[in-house]
């Protein structure tokens, strides 16, 4: 039923939308939503799903669509800090803006940007002049709009995870006061979102209680001694700032005056020129629903989307299946025949949903009993391959050849999600306008993850990404789950007398902190500590908080050292902090009752392909000077055994130097020479001989810096030098080694011309700001390009290495286990008698499992401890 029939209008209303709302909910809401080139599409996805919906269930004769005028508006004349903490629109977004005109005017819709005011000022004036006349509806959700509200003004807002329809009447009756006092209210309440302060003190219900006995600030300011006194007190010294905030909440009423209905009328669809518009954008639903819009034939309303963290603009499909939870739960042995068949396996609450073909059922066999069946299929669709690995280890029977994980294919198309889990996967089907969804309904569960498996194949095939499932990221997944199950041994004791000895320190750090400061106070307070810094000592700050107050973040603080002595003793107390908070306190109460530590290995955590791991943490464990030392003693080799660490040398160098092929590097690696020490050399003008252990760190700083995107204020600041000096560094460093300069500038070549770069494995990372017009951005995505086709192609040669150290039948003779990755090292505990033949044989596998132009080596020993072993 149409609004205009649910609310009994007497005329077809005319619709003012606030589309700078919606391109902002769009943007925010549907963060993934790209074209397969990486251009953002998720704002004109979120506005052209609108439109189709109020075109389809309205049918509307006039229609208008509000963008926010350009620059500043009177607003900010009246108060400049109107709107200060807002940033500007950004870059992904703006981009949208053209294509968004464009379409627009496509599809007929009239658009109306106000000069100098905001769309909503547009809205309020059309709506007093049309409103006067014939019904209006305003489409939109922004809270200033309510005071536009009359008896023939309504508020709709059909993008919510619900449909929102305010009328005046509600209005009134939920808040006891006319639309026309909505702002004097939000001048009273303030709007943090706009920078408005309101009054201190005051909130909605005590606003809410003045209003409707005094409706106006005029009132109010007459009626003063009548306001309870705390409220009085609040309200009276700042009663002339509180007009002054009405300005900024009122909305003009008086703009637009030659806009005519003829004006907001919408003009006929241009359906071919649309459709062509809808697919070059990858909108393949709506491109098919384009021209049934120009025509007036029939559509059927899309699949409303899982995930209620998503805002949705459609009504559920009719005719969809019950959910899988009601789907009636069948035993083992009323399974059908699964031999060659194409399934898909989701875990259940009562047990597991399973699909094949179009038939969906949930039985509750038990893994060791399904498995079997399992294994016969020619291809088994899950949510998690790791997942299931982990819940039961009667999941192996079924071959891995035969697997498809579906969140292992996400990461690989997208590694920039950080989500893959399957609510969020099956939430794509409905919600990314390049995906076809065919029958399935959306409360379906395994039919879903079987078209997701149709459609995330396609697109690996498509990004030519398939062999590297099937051949690294899939065969590595039983390898962790292994990892984690063995997990690691530590020494309780060690780490209880550890744990004192760091505790005391921080006492007596702490102690001494609050002498130096001339008071007490709570380090770890950030507020405190800023207050003593900045304000009490006069410290000038490195760095704002994004509310705007001096930082005493960790990077604010280090480039504070020296500056200051309780600068360099807040840094000393936050390390051992960490020690203290991160490992120390809480390994014991992860520890198992055999006394290890079973951590998760991450493989879908990270863009350049390198493992994570977490609760706890084991890749941050410190490995440099006596903390990092004393740490790794703690962790230990079970009774009998050893632990084994082989550790690539200079892994990252050394891929970069097969790459680039710069012949400096290359000599330097083939002759064994100390990399370092070579390139001071070549940037002191001095014989190798020569370079002092400052020079080296120098050279150091920069050759792995510049790997991770160092740019001259880091390495002023690293190096201690000035911004001048550092960037004749950088400029004398790549006119030495230009082989260097040729590759970086080629990465960045490449990665503009495909919109992704790619790693020695062909693991692809997409980086859609390459060609951004916001600097920051540009430079940002040129970083990550280099760092991740250099640091990308060690994490393929780790796990690499971690594929032929799992399978090798000689570690397994020797009864070698991997126990831990740790960036480029391997841990292995083994029987003690076994361990030096074992240390030998993995440096071997390690250094053998790839060809590059320079030698892979890797140093290894043993010992009870890792950090004997390291």
């Amino acid at each position: 039923m149409t609004l205009a029939k649910r609310l009994g209008l007497s005329a077809q209303p005319v619709f003012l939308i606030d589309g700078s709302a919606f391109i902002y909910r769009g943007y925010h809401a549907f963060g993934d939503i790209a074209r397969s080139d990486g251009f953002p599409t998720n704002a004109l996805y979120m506005v052209f799903r609108l439109l189709f919906k109020l075109l389809r269930d309205e049918t509307p004769t006039h229609l208008v669509f509000f963008l926010d005028g350009r620059g500043p508006s009177f607003r900010s004349d009246i108060f400049a800090d109107y709107k200060a903490n807002r940033e500007a629109m950004p870059e992904p977004l703006a981009r949208q803006i053209p294509p968004l005109l464009e379409g627009l005017s496509l599809l007929g819709v009239p658009v109306i940007v106000p000069e100098a005011a905001e769309a909503d000022d547009g809205i309020a004036s059309l709506a007093a002049r049309f409103g006067a006349k014939r019904p209006v509806v305003i489409v939109g959700a922004d809270k200033d709009l309510k005071q536009c509200l009359t008896d023939m003004v309504v508020l709709y807002d059909p993008s919510g995870k619900a449909e929102k329809l305010v009328t005046k009447a509600e209005f009134t009756a939920e808040t006891g006061i006319e639309p026309a006092s909505w702002p004097d209210l939000q001048a009273l309440v303030g709007d943090t979102s706009d920078n408005i302060p309101g009054v201190p003190g005051i909130g909605p219900k005590t606003a809410l209680d003045i209003l409707r006995r005094f409706p106006t600030l005029e009132e109010v300011r007459a009626h003063l001694d009548a306001l309870k006194p705390s409220a009085r007190a609040k309200i009276e010294p700042r009663i002339e700032d509180v007009f002054t905030y009405r300005e900024l909440t009122r909305l003009r009423t008086n703009l637009l005056p030659e806009t005519s209905l003829n004006d907001v009328a919408l003009r006929p669809i241009d359906a071919k020129a649309l459709r062509k518009f809808l697919e070059t954008f990858e909108f393949r639903t709506l491109a098919r629903e384009a021209e049934a819009l120009a025509t007036g034939a029939p559509l059927p309303p899309p699949a409303k989307a899982r995930n209620d963290a998503r805002p949705s603009l459609f009504d559920a499909a009719p005719g969809s299946k019950p959910a899988a939870d009601a789907v009636p739960t069948i035993p083992l042995d009323a399974l059908p025949d699964l031999a060659g068949r194409r399934l898909a396996l989701v875990p259940v609450p009562a047990g597991f949903c399973l699909s094949f073909g179009d038939d969906e059922l949930v039985t509750d066999a038990a893994p060791v009993g399904l498995a079997p069946l399992l294994a016969k299929a020619s291809r088994v669709a899950v949510p998690s391959v790791k997942d299931l690995l982990s819940l039961d280890t009667a999941f192996g029977a079924v071959p891995l050849a035969a697997w498809f994980d579906l969140g292992l294919a996400a990461y690989l198309l997208n590694p920039e999600q950080r989500n893959y889990g399957f609510e969020r996967l099956r939430d794509m089907l409905f919600s990314d306008p390049s995906v076809d969804a065919g029958d399935v309904a959306h409360t379906d569960t395994a039919r879903a993850a079987a078209r997701l498996a149709d459609v995330l194949a396609g697109r690996l095939e498509a990004a030519g990404l398939t062999d590297l499932a099937a051949r690294l990221e899939l065969p590595l997944i039983p390898v962790l789950v292994d990892m984690e199950r063995v997990g690691i041994g530590v020494d309780l004791q060690s780490l209880a007398a550890f744990g004192a000895e760091v505790a005391q320190k921080l006492t007596a750090i702490e102690a001494d902190l609050h002498r130096l400061a001339g008071r007490p106070f709570n380090p770890r307070s950030s507020q405190q500590l800023g207050e003593i810094l900045f304000g009490e000592m006069g410290l000038a700050p490195k760095g704002k908080t994004p509310g705007g107050a001096a930082s005493t973040s960790q990077d604010a603080l280090e480039r504070l050292a020296g500056s200051n002595p309780l600068v360099d003793r807040i840094l000393e107390f936050r390390k051992l902090e960490k020690l203290r908070s991160t490992y120390l306190d809480p390994l014991p109460r992860l520890a198992d009752a055999k006394g290890r530590i079973h951590t998760t290995l991450n493989n879908l955590s990270t863009a350049t392909g390198r493992l994570s791991s977490s609760n706890p943490n084991l890749q941050n464990i410190p490995i440099r000077g006596e903390l990092g030392r004393r740490m790794r003693q703690c962790f230990v080799a079970g009774p009998g055994k050893a632990l084994v660490a082989a550790d690539y040398s200079q892994i990252e160098l050394r891929v970069l130097a097969h790459l680039s092929e710069e012949p400096a590097l290359l000599d330097a690696f083939a002759a064994g020479a100390d990399i370092h020490a070579r390139t001071a050399s070549l940037l002191f003008d001095k014989p190798e001989a020569d370079i002092s252990r400052d020079e080296r760190r120098q050279a150091k700083t920069i050759n792995f810096g510049l790997l991770y995107g160092m740019g001259p204020q880091k390495l002023s600041r690293d190096l201690g030098i000035k911004l001048d000096a550092a960037k004749a560094f950088i400029a004398k460093y790549f006119e030495r080694l230009p082989g260097l300069s040729a590759f970086y500038d080629g990465i960045v070549e490449s990665a503009r011309a495909s919109g992704y770069v790619s790693t020695l494995a062909g693991r692809r990372r997409p980086l859609p700001d390459i060609e951004s017009r916001n600097s920051q951005l540009a430079s940002q995505a040129r970083r990550q390009a280099i760092n991740t086709v250099v640091q990308g192609g060690a994490a393929d040669i780790i796990k690499m290495a971690m594929l032929a150290a799992h399978k090798d039948a000689e570690l397994a003779s020797r009864e070698a286990t991997l126990v831990l990755q740790i960036h480029d090292e391997l841990l292995l505990e083994t029987p003690e008698d076994e361990a030096r033949a074992a240390g030998a044989r993995l440096a071997a596998l390690m250094s053998g499992v790839i060809t590059l132009a320079v030698p892979l080596v890797v140093d290894w020993d043993t010992g009870p401890t890792w950090g004997q072993a390291h």
